[in-house]
């Protein structure tokens, strides 16, 4: 479909392929010629419009105008600006006329004017914001050009800089009057040059100019490169546009280095023979991981405490990207919950690379950071009913539904303002299935505090967030199942775990005590929700060089859903092979807990 597309549009006269010849003097009576065009951006909240054209020697022309202005003014700039070529060479033969004894005639302007849809002049008082219409035609002395106002545009286009062998490619573009989704891409891959002569590589003479050829299977945004590319260079062809097939201004990105060979086996390789295909009817595999945000893995604390074992290049955010991008695919997941996502990640990167291989994402950031977390759904078998994100700390203020938490904290302030300070989100969506209406599954994805000395403050972030879940499957969506995924940053030890897990926690538990307070927090805790751990407790989710444990759960409806298989987790072998995570083999200082789950 991209394909015959791709062709279609180059096909249109408003999208020429080189440069079209121009048009017939003499105003626009007779058969329209192919016309080049005078793309216009005007926004009325803006003071300025600019119109960018081409002239007939190649060279573009972008100028910027008052919208109040008289069109008068602007064509008279056109003119002026179009004369400028002209000029040039008459000044270069000024010399010459003055020996031949003949005086350099001035060059002449060309004659400007905008005619409107039916062929009429647009008068000269005109303003530019209401000349300058879609569909007009402005003509510069013998030249046509088809007024475009506002067509998409692309105002960003930029390729990663890491590119691997086997590892999706997806480009990070910004568009306007249009969207990344009704664009159209079009990969190249660099073509060596051969030494002149023939005779391969060991050739004598100079070589020949290296170009571009197009990529087999190159027409989406999202590109594989192969083993066949390592070494060349990657181009991207995009043209925007917008859901009524309005397309605007092609624009280019070269890769700034070539493809490189990928970084042997990964983590994952073997954990994808079990997800090669989507599960079937009536089955639903869910993933939980923590990515590891940029803005953690970029710090010196990072990378010279935290990770000292890591390579520097593979902390890079653009080489991890790769990794995921690929790990993720290949989970052929139908919920995937994902922790510490940062924003341009999800807007630019893991957003549209999974919506490609079918995928829908829904973000919600931390309070006042740039990193949160994010809810992907298969969209051939779940559609969104409602999303119900909250603030931990602004719920527990706030929502009379924890009044009676509010109340038990009261005796206990020092305890409230860790709360209140913390920014812990938990993002809540009711999906609907696509094949069977009538079930419903509430996917609750969350982020707890992560201090080892947090353990009450924990305590209180999961008692407000269950009381919210329950909230939604028993009065908003009466009797929906529940899967509650995230980095709850406790072990299977800890108050915490034994909180979700049994639905209660006792007022004198450790974990009230945890911060070392002269006066802990002595409350109880209750929950009626039925949860368990689908993927068991195992050793660890979480491997660096200070720590290992079990951090990361899948919680699951014990009353309405069942687990039918428990994706393995890397060997430790496999974990430690460069000592611990991230590695050059893995993105994240997580490991990822996958399971297929089926309906009661």
């Amino acid at each position: 479909m991209r394909r015959l597309l791709w062709g279609a549009l180059r096909a249109l006269p408003g999208l020429p392929t080189g440069r079209q010849r121009p048009g017939s003097a003499g105003g626009l009576s007779g058969a329209p010629a192919a016309m080049e065009r005078a793309v216009v951006r005007c926004i009325p909240a803006e003071p300025k419009l600019s119109v960018s054209f081409v002239l007939g020697d190649g060279s573009a022309r972008h100028m910027q105008r008052d919208q109040a202005e008289p069109l008068g003014r602007a064509l008279a700039r056109i003119a002026n600006n179009a004369g400028k070529g002209p000029a040039k060479a008459a000044k270069k033969s000024k010399k010459a006329r003055a020996e031949s004894g003949a005086a350099p005639p001035p060059p002449p302007l060309p004659a400007v004017c905008l005619f409107a849809q039916d062929g009429q002049a647009v008068a000269e008082d005109v303003p530019n914001a209401e000349a300058w219409q879609d569909g007009a035609v402005l003509q510069i002395g013998e030249a046509r050009y088809r007024v475009e106002r506002n067509p998409p545009a692309l105002t960003e286009l930029q390729l990663p800089r890491s590119l691997l062998a086997g590892f999706p490619v997806c480009p990070k573009l910004s568009t306007e009057f249009g969207s990344p989704a009704d664009c159209l891409f079009r990969w190249y891959q660099e073509q060596k040059a051969e030494p002149a002569g023939g005779g391969g590589a060991a050739a004598a003479g100079p070589s020949a100019a290296s170009g571009w050829v197009e990529a087999p299977g190159g027409t989406e945004r999202v590109f594989t490169p192969s083993n066949a590319h390592i070494g060349l260079r990657l181009k991207l062809v995009c043209t925007p546009g917008n859901r009524l097939r309005r397309y605007g201004l092609e624009r280019e990105a070269e890769s700034g280095g070539p493809v490189e060979a990928g970084p042997g086996a990964c983590t994952f390789d073997a954990r994808h023979l079990y997800t090669k295909k989507v599960t079937g009817p009536g089955l639903i595999r869910t993933v939980t991981y923590n990515i590891l945000a940029d803005i953690y893995a970029q710090t010196e604390l990072s990378r010279t405490v935290l990770y000292p074992y890591c390579a520097p290049y593979s902390l890079e955010l653009d080489y991890r990207q790769n990794l995921l991008k690929k790990e993720l695919a290949g989970y052929s997941a139908d919920i995937l919950c994902l922790q510490e996502v940062d924003r341009s990640v999800f807007k630019d990167s893991l957003g549209p690379a999974l919506d490609a291989f079918g995928l829908e994402g829904l973000m919600k950031l931390k309070e006042k950071q740039h990193e949160g977390l994010a809810t992907f759904y298969r969209r051939d078998k779940f559609g969104l009913l409602s999303q119900h994100d909250i603030a931990l700390n602004q719920a527990l203020l706030e929502d009379p539904l924890h009044k009676e938490l509010r109340d038990q904290l009261a005796p206990y302030p020092q305890l409230q303002e860790k709360v209140q300070q913390r920014s812990s989100v938990l993002q809540v969506s009711v999906l609907q299935s696509t094949s069977d209406p009538s079930r419903k599954i509430c996917v609750a994805n969350t982020h707890l505090y992560w201090h080892p000395k947090g353990g009450n403050i924990r305590l209180i972030q999961a008692a407000v967030a269950l009381s919210h879940i329950k909230h939604i499957t028993h009065d908003v969506y009466p009797a929906t199942p529940i899967i509650f995924c995230g980095d709850f940053n406790s072990t299977p030890s800890t108050g915490m775990y034994s909180f979700v897990s049994n639905g209660s926690i006792a007022e004198d538990h450790e974990d009230w005590g945890s911060d070392g307070e002269e006066k802990p927090c002595r409350i109880s805790l209750t929950h009626p929700l039925r949860l368990k751990s689908a993927c068991g407790e195992p050793a660890y989710t979480n491997y660096v060089g200070g720590f290992h444990g079990c951090l990361d759960y899948i919680f699951t409806d014990a009353n309405a859903l069942e687990v039918e298989q428990v994706i393995p987790l890397p060997s430790h072998e496999e974990v430690t092979t460069h000592q611990a995570l991230p590695s050059v083999s893995h993105p994240s200082d997580h490991i990822a807990l996958i399971c297929d789950l089926k309906w009661k």
